[in-house]
């Protein structure tokens, strides 16, 4: 009886708990936020022969720290720039709607699982050099 009530008196905490932490997670600011994380992310699925199709699923997201100071010897310069990427992700296919006969409908993108501030990685980040 006692271990009931316990259990019953907890349940509002870890409510509670949820809502605080539910709360800070939608009070960040995007604009000065610096780090990685992963974020929801809506993009059109296409293949030929196949509807688009909008599929919902997780990226990486952020800015992350980044420098760049002048040395004496060549190259002169002494660079660390990192980006926001990819650290574990999970495949995931899904049938798109409307193909052709002789086109299979299966699509298959990567979901962010966990993401990190590293350096660019050409297989499966975007990197641009200016």
């Amino acid at each position: 009886m006692k271990l009931r009530h316990v259990l019953l008196g907890s349940l509002p905490l870890l409510i509670l708990a949820g809502c605080v932490s539910a709360l800070e997670a939608s009070t960040i600011n995007l604009h000065t936020f610096i780090g990685c994380a992963v974020r929801e992310f809506t993009f059109l699925a296409r293949k030929p022969g196949c509807k688009g199709m909008r599929i919902t699923t997780d990226a990486c997201w952020g800015r992350c720290e980044t420098w760049e100071k002048p040395v004496p010897d060549p190259p002169y310069i002494d660079a660390h720039h990192r980006v926001c990427t990819y650290n574990e992700t999970k495949l995931v296919t899904v049938k798109l709607p409307n193909c052709a006969a002789a086109v299979d409908p299966s699509y298959t993108y990567p979901m962010a699982i966990r993401c990190d501030c590293g350096v660019c990685a050409t297989a499966t980040t975007e990197c641009e050099t200016v």
